[in-house]
């Protein structure tokens, strides 16, 4: 009798995993298209927003609301779980160059997790119907 509890256990913690896929919701569709060429720096006082997509890749919705697309040279852990990080810069832009960390929700406050470097900004827009 002892020994079935785990078999049972084992078994249906299988099936779970199997069935897991199936339950996993789809990416939203991209409402964006690339257009012209990719710039090295933004000016960090007109980033209005910012959405975090997934593990490598972030919108930054700008005054006017002008998108450019940073899509990481590497997938940073955790950023398209958390949506949040942070950046320190010593100039009025955030460039290709600079580091971004995400930001752990731990408790009480934000602790620092990963930290990304980032890649060029893609000027993006939304196509025509």
């Amino acid at each position: 009798m002892i020994v079935r509890r785990p078999v049972r256990f084992a078994l249906g913690l299988g099936l779970a995993c199997i069935a897991f896929p199936a339950i996993a919701k789809d990416k939203p569709a991209d409402p964006y298209v690339a257009v012209g060429k990719p710039v090295d720096c933004i000016q960090i006082r007109s980033i209005q927003s910012t959405n975090v997509r997934d593990d490598s890749t972030i919108d930054f919705v700008m005054n006017g609301k002008k998108v450019y697309r940073n899509s990481l040279p590497n997938s940073c852990p955790s950023l398209g779980f958390e949506k949040r990080f942070s950046y320190r810069t010593s100039m009025s832009q955030l460039c290709s160059v600079d580091i971004i960390t995400v930001l752990w929700n731990a408790g009480p406050g934000l602790q620092p997790g990963a930290s990304c470097g980032l890649g060029k900004f893609q000027p993006m827009e939304k196509p025509a119907k």
